[in-house]
């Protein structure tokens, strides 16, 4: 396994983070378990979860999950990298969601318990919140910090602008601020090169990039659950605004003589803003292809082909403007 700072922090964590959304919910308790015991016995140490994670069988599914598991064996949590997320509503009621100070506050303890854990590693906004200031949101997190409760903290799904004001309103109050950002990314959707990652590299925050696969559509029509991953609507409008260049892809990657899904992990670890691609497996076996793609290396006139069919962004404000 190889391994890399998460952004400018010393923090070291493996170049494939295990995302847990299907625990719970596609996979089974049983299974969920055997996967984490693989991965950690394959040296993958970072696991990403969020408290809404397995609600459709309640709230909390997921962390709870990988709470009983931490608790089987001590000595895997001092292991683990431990990634979760705050904001999501748990029931509609007011301060169960979004990031008033309250609301963090009583989500952090409840993640914590059903964690297993007494602290957080990296905890992280699953959204903006429009509404509450930062200096509000901030003056929660270092309450977190100094409680021992929380070590880093991360955002997911933020603007280059949401980046900016978390860092300056961090740099006033003298903190070190996020760490990292969570975002979708992949080849078929390059939209946060044009001003999410140059914020990211001048405030030095990890990208950990989610969807790494399209939801499936990179993985090819012959991996394993291709047609279920894309007959839902979502998929299919995709599928249908990119079925030219996806075919082209699926070619090229049959001339690489490499599978479409490892190709695609491939290219996200060798950019050099990505820390680590989010895999969630449904299965054992899936995790097992995405390891393999630690070890595929592609050279310079592969990824140049690869940009043929799935050409950057630009750079902004260039991309729309003179």
């Amino acid at each position: 396994m190889h391994y890399t700072q998460l952004g400018r922090s010393g923090l070291r964590v493996s170049r494939l983070c295990l995302g847990t959304m299907n625990f719970g919910t596609r996979t089974t308790e049983a299974d969920s378990r055997e996967i984490m015991n693989s991965a950690l016995e394959e040296g993958i140490n970072f696991f990403d979860t969020a408290n809404v994670y397995g609600r459709a069988n309640g709230f909390g599914t997921t962390e709870s999950i990988i709470g009983r598991w931490l608790a089987e064996d001590p000595s895997r949590r001092d292991k683990v990298v431990l990634a979760t997320k705050v904001y999501g509503d748990v029931d509609g009621w007011p301060n169960h969601g979004r990031l008033s100070a309250l609301a963090i506050r009583s989500a952090c303890d409840q993640s914590l318990a059903r964690l297993n854990t007494d602290h957080i590693d990296l905890y992280q906004m699953h959204h903006i919140d429009r509404q509450t200031p930062w200096e509000e949101i901030w003056e929660a997190f270092d309450v977190l910090h100094q409680q021992g409760k929380v070590i880093y903290v991360g955002s997911s799904n933020f603007a280059g602008w949401n980046v900016a004001q978390a860092q300056e309103t961090a740099r006033q109050r003298h903190m070190l601020g996020l760490v990292s950002e969570q975002a979708l990314y992949n080849l078929l959707e390059r939209r946060n090169e044009l001003e999410l990652i140059p914020a990211l590299m001048e405030y030095g925050l990890g990208l950990i990039p989610w969807s790494p696969l399209a939801g499936g559509l990179l993985g090819g029509t012959q991996a394993p659950g291709a047609d279920a991953r894309r007959s839902s609507p979502s998929a299919q409008e995709l599928l249908a605004k990119h079925k030219a260049e996806l075919d082209r892809y699926e070619q090229l990657c049959q001339a690489f003589g490499e599978p479409p899904g490892r190709v695609a992990l491939a290219w996200l670890l060798a950019k050099p803003w990505v820390t680590a691609p989010i895999v969630g497996p449904r299965t054992l076996p899936q995790l097992k292809d995405a390891l393999t793609a630690l070890s595929l290396t592609l050279e310079d006139s592969q990824l140049a082909q690869l940009e043929e069919i799935f050409p950057p962004a630009g750079t902004a404000p260039e991309a729309y403007a003179w």
